[in-house]
């Protein structure tokens, strides 16, 4: 059963929230290119701004289980960062993932993972997001996966390193 993929944004900003002061798309991408992990991953942030991100894993044979298919850590991974970029567009940049869940809808297989997370509510401390995680291949776009996330602004006391 093939289910479509929802209709993804462009760059263009999915409403008409502004991003908070100092938050741009280039500090955004410079964040993510700071990221080791992500790095690895060859993870790129396409989309982002005013309440939406999109993040995208070009899919490789050492990113597969041993059945073939992408590896589910790969999409928490994939959701964990869309969504953490979304609620920052909301939120400002010194945001943390205060938890999400993810259901995994069928095998994601193709050439390409899509994390696209929105901004569901925002108050001043911390969103709640959503993230459509799919697959590009011969087939189209396909839904693999679904994740639901609350990003937080630390307190500055919490931002602060503290001494040795």
């Amino acid at each position: 059963m093939h289910t479509p993929a929802p209709n993804l944004p462009s760059a263009e900003p999915t409403d008409d929230r502004p991003l908070p002061p100092g938050v741009t798309v280039d500090l955004a991408r410079r964040a993510l290119a700071e990221q080791p992990f992500s790095v690895l991953l060859g993870a790129r942030l396409v989309s982002f701004g005013s309440g939406q991100a999109v993040l995208e894993v070009p899919i490789r044979d050492d990113l597969r289980q041993q059945n073939g298919h992408v590896h589910g850590g790969v999409l928490a991974y994939a959701a964990d960062n869309a969504l953490t970029f979304a609620g920052a567009s909301a939120l400002g940049a010194a945001v943390l993932t205060g938890g999400f869940t993810i259901t995994y809808m069928r095998p994601a297989d193709g050439r390409l993972l899509r994390a696209h997370a929105t901004v569901l509510q925002a108050g001043p401390r911390q969103a709640v997001c959503r993230c459509d995680l799919t697959v590009v291949g011969d087939g189209g776009e396909v839904l693999c996966a679904a994740a639901q996330g609350t990003i937080v602004l630390p307190s500055a006391a919490a931002r602060r390193p503290t001494s040795p």
